[in-house]
């Protein structure tokens, strides 16, 4: 067994199992995806570690357990159609797709397009559609979709996000007035009715856009 291997069985044993993440789907598809090559190469022996890391452009790849925690509390199930705001180094959509969901992903930042599309490619990620777009925006022409998942912090929740979730459906977005003050929030969609449930506290970079920062 490889070294990056054993470093992966351990981040899903220690930091993620142990804190409660147990769906199937989302621990094989954690344990499927190689982490460090989402991360600059002189990063790859941290790429396992707890932590958030820096991927440029002030942008970072979240911590695996942030990563496995928004990915179960979607509640997907294989062939969900799912839009993912802020693709970033592309290790979240990736880990979708090997759940089996077709995953849209919208990148405000056109190197970090370009590049996590050409990674993408190059590991055959071939089903995951990008778009270079504000993100708070969605991604209208496609909806709607059965999940949205948002790897950015906004200040409130964007109408157009909202408009765009199927019915039913369920979005995972972190919301707060700043870095330090953001919570997660599932966010449902039933009957015309959306509800809203804040759970636990998290940081992300900023959601810029006409519906963010």
């Amino acid at each position: 067994m490889g070294t990056f291997q054993i470093s992966r069985n351990r981040m899903l044993r220690e930091q993620i199992a142990s804190r409660g993440i147990c769906d199937p789907r989302v621990l094989a598809a954690m344990r499927k995806v190689p982490r460090h090559l989402f991360v600059e190469e002189a990063l790859y022996s941290q790429a396992y570690e707890d932590c958030p890391l820096p991927i440029g452009y002030g942008q970072t790849i979240s911590q695996p357990y942030i990563v496995a925690a928004m990915s179960q509390l979607l509640e997907a199930q294989p062939g969900m159609r799912v839009l993912e705001i802020g693709t970033g180094s592309g290790y979240q959509a990736a880990v979708l797709s090997e759940m089996g969901l077709e995953v849209c992903s919208v990148e405000r930042l056109h190197d970090l397009y370009t590049r996590t599309g050409a990674l993408l490619m190059r590991l055959r990620y071939r089903k995951i559609r990008l778009k270079l777009a504000d993100g708070t925006e969605g991604w209208p022409e496609s909806a709607p979709f059965d999940r949205i998942i948002v790897t950015a912090g906004g200040p409130s929740l964007p109408q157009p996000l909202v408009e765009q979730l199927a019915d039913p459906g369920l979005m995972i977005i972190p919301i707060g007035g700043e870095r330090r003050g953001q919570r997660l929030v599932r966010v449902r969609k039933e009957k015309g009715v959306v509800l809203q449930d804040t759970l636990e506290p998290v940081a992300f970079v900023d959601l810029v856009g006409s519906h963010g920062w």
